[in-house]
C-alpha cells in the first residue's frame, strides 16, 4: 500500500521542506512492527516524485488484529489495502506536512499552491467509479482510476475489488494531504476501530476549509463517523465556522451486547455451567467469571491465537478470589465436545453469522439433541438496521457469510423450535429505531421443563 505525491513546478524542492524529509536519504521507521518508507525518486527544480508505503508484517498482523482468526474465519488481507490502516500507520511520518509547521524559514510554502499528482493504492471499496469520482472533482481534482494494470477507459468493469487512483490538480500540499486522509477511509469502508470525539476533532481539523462546502458533506460525515445510532452530531455556528458536537454519551455496541447477556445470566436461577461458544479474546467470558452463583464457564474458540489473549486477559483480573477464571477449550461448532454436554446456559454472541447458512442446521441439531442446554442464548446483526449504517446490501464485517432481517431470524429460530422442546422469546440491542428495529437481534431458547 503506498502513496506517491508528484509535482512539476517551480520551486518543488520547497515541498520537501513542507515534508520535513530529506531527499537524500530513505526514511524508514518501525511503527507497530510495521515498516514505513518514504524516498525521492524524483528531484530536481523543476520536478518532485516522493512515495510513502508501508510493509505490513504479517505475524504483527496475527498478534494484533482482533479479527484475525485462524481456523473459521477468512485471511484477513484489509491491512495490505490503501485504508484508515495506512492513514494512520504514514500519519507520524507526514505529520509535519499535515500540521503545517515546518522550519520557520519555510512557512510562507504551507499555502503555497503548487501542481500535483497525487496516487494511491490499492484501494478496495465498495463505492463505485462516480461515487469516488463525486468525492474528489469537487475538490479541483481530475481523477483516473485504473484496475490492476488495466486502464480505467478501456475497462469494462464499474466496480472492482481493488483500484487505484490518482489524482490531479492545484493545491497546498496540506490541504491535499488532508483531504486524502479523511476520503480514504470514506472510499475504504472498513473502519471498525473505535470512533470517540477525538475522531470529530480530527475531521474538523482536517475537513477545515473544504468539508463544509462539498456537495457530498453528509455522505463523508457518515462514512467517517460509524455507527451513527450510537453517535448523534449538531452543528452550530461559533465564529462563523461549524462546528461538530457530540449529543449522545458514547457507547460501544459490543458492550451493550455484554450487558445484555450478562442481565440475561443473572436472571436465571440455573446459572452455575456456563460454555461461551466462540469466546474469542475473553471479553464476555471474563463478565460472566463476577456473575453471582456461576461456577464454572467454558471459554470456546477455535482460534489458538485469539486463546492465548484470552488466557491472558483472565490472569489479569485483580479481584480473583471472587472471579470465576473460565477454561479455555480449543474447539468448534463443528465438531462434537462431550465436555459441552448438559451445561445451563450456552452463548453464540455474534457467531452464527460467520458460518454458511447450509452448515447451521447440523450445528443446532448437535447443541439440541446433543449438548441440551437449558437456556440457548443467540445474538446476530439486524440486517435491515444496516440502512442506518449507509451500507446498502452490504454486510457489517468481510467475514460474514450472511445477515438476516428480524423475520429470517425469527422464522429460522422458530423452525429450530418446533423440532426440540424450547419456548421463545426474541428481544433486541442497542439503540431501537422506530422503523428497523434493534441493530442486534437476539433470541433465548429456554428448554421446557419435563
Amino acid at each position: 500500500m503506498q502513496l506517491t505525491i508528484k509535482a512539476i513546478d517551480e520551486n518543488v524542492q520547497a515541498i520537501s521542506y513542507l515534508l520535513a524529509k530529506n531527499p537524500n536519504n530513505i526514511y524508514e521507521r518501525n511503527h507497530k512492527g510495521h515498516l514505513v518508507r518514504l524516498f525521492y525518486s524524483t528531484f530536481t527544480d523543476t520536478e518532485l516524485e516522493v512515495t510513502i508505503f508501508v510493509t505490513p508484517d504479517p505475524l504483527e498482523l496475527i498478534k494484533n488484529n482482533a479479527n484475525m482468526y485462524d481456523i473459521t474465519h477468512y485471511i484477513n488481507d484489509r491491512e495490505f489495502a490503501v485504508s484508515s490502516i495506512f492513514c494512520s500507520l504514514i500519519r507520524s511520518a507526514l505529520g509535519t506536512a499535515l500540521n503545517g509547521q515546518p522550519k520557520e524559514e519555510f512557512l510562507k510554502w504551507v499555502d503555497h499552491s503548487f501542481s500535483f499528482e497525487f496516487s494511491f493504492g490499492p484501494v478496495v471499496t465498495n463505492l463505485s467509479d462516480d461515487q469516488i469520482k463525486d468525492l474528489f472533482e469537487p475538490l479541483g481534482y481530475e481523477i483516473n482510476i485504473t484496475y490492476g494494470e488495466t486502464d480505467y477507459s478501456f475497462h469494462l468493469k464499474s466496480k472492482s475489488s481493488a483500484k487505484y487512483i490518482a489524482l490531479k490538480g492545484k493545491n497546498t500540499l496540506q490541504n491535499a494531504l488532508r483531504q486524502i486522509f479523511i476520503l480514504i477511509p470514506v472510499l475504504d469502508n472498513y473502519k471498525h476501530y473505535f470512533i470517540d470525539e477525538k475522531e470529530v476533532e480530527k475531521l474538523e481539523r482536517y475537513g477545515e476549509g473544504w468539508l463544509e462546502k462539498h456537495p457530498q458533506k453528509d455522505f463523508i460525515m457518515r462514512q467517517s463517523l460509524r455507527f451513527k445510532e450510537l453517535y448523534k452530531f449538531i452543528e452550530h455556528d461559533k465564529k462563523n465556522k461549524k462546528e461538530f458536537k457530540q449529543e449522545e454519551t458514547k457507547v460501544r455496541l459490543n458492550d451493550l451486547r455484554y450487558e445484555k447477556i450478562i442481565n440475561m445470566v443473572q436472571g436465571q436461577k440455573n446459572k452455575e455451567k456456563i460454555v461461551d461458544f466462540g469466546s474469542g479474546e475473553g471479553k464476555l467470558s471474563l463478565r460472566l467469571g463476577f456473575v453471582d452463583g456461576v461456577k464454572e464457564i467454558l471459554a470456546v474458540e477455535p482460534s489458538e491465537t485469539a486463546t492465548i489473549r484470552a488466557v491472558e486477559r483472565f490472569n489479569k483480573v485483580e479481584n480473583q478470589e471472587r472471579f470465576i477464571t473460565p477454561t479455555p477449550i480449543w474447539g468448534s461448532l463443528f465438531y462434537y465436545d462431550e465436555r459441552l454436554k448438559n451445561k445451563d446456559i450456552m452463548i453464540l454472541c455474534e457467531v452464527i453469522e460467520h458460518i454458511d447458512e447450509y452448515r447451521l442446521p447440523k450445528i443446532m441439531e448437535t447443541i439440541f439433541r446433543e449438548y441440551e442446554p437449558k437456556l440457548l442464548i443467540i445474538t446476530t446483526p439486524n440486517k435491515e438496521y444496516n440502512e442506518l449504517y449507509n451500507m446498502d446490501e452490504h454486510f457489517r464485517h468481510e467475514d460474514h457469510r450472511f445477515e438476516w432481517t428480524r423475520e429470517q431470524f425469527q422464522e429460522w429460530c422458530l423452525e429450530r423450535a418446533s423440532e426440540y422442546p424450547y419456548e421463545l422469546i426474541f428481544d433486541g440491542i442497542g439503540e431501537k429505531d422506530k422503523i428497523y428495529g434493534f441493530p442486534t437481534q437476539i433470541c433465548m431458547f429456554i428448554r421446557k421443563e419435563d
